[in-house]
């Protein structure tokens, strides 16, 4: 599967992965360099996918603050019933 088309959970689970091999004592040096482009490469993922929904959110939130701005304010009168005596 290719960086790109991995989700964020898998991209995250198999960096925990790597980094699980690179802290083995017995690391084979023949493929350090291979593990740490695929490391590189699953990190960039990860923080496109995190700007991403970043921006999805602000978005959204945006788009709740312009729904509210167009909402005519409304005047709400409430009774209060703590100044009625018992």
């Amino acid at each position: 599967m290719s960086a790109s088309e991995i989700g964020y959970a898998d991209a995250l689970s198999e960096l925990q992965q790597i980094l699980v091999e690179l802290e083995a004592e017995n690391i084979d040096i023949d493929v350090l360099a291979v593990k740490v482009e695929r490391a590189a490469e699953l990190i960039g993922v990860c923080r496109g996918r995190i700007n991403d929904a970043e921006v999805r959110v602000k978005q959204i939130v945006a788009g709740l603050d312009d729904a509210d701005e167009r909402r005519p304010d409304v005047a709400v009168e409430q009774e209060s019933d703590w100044d009625e005596p018992f």
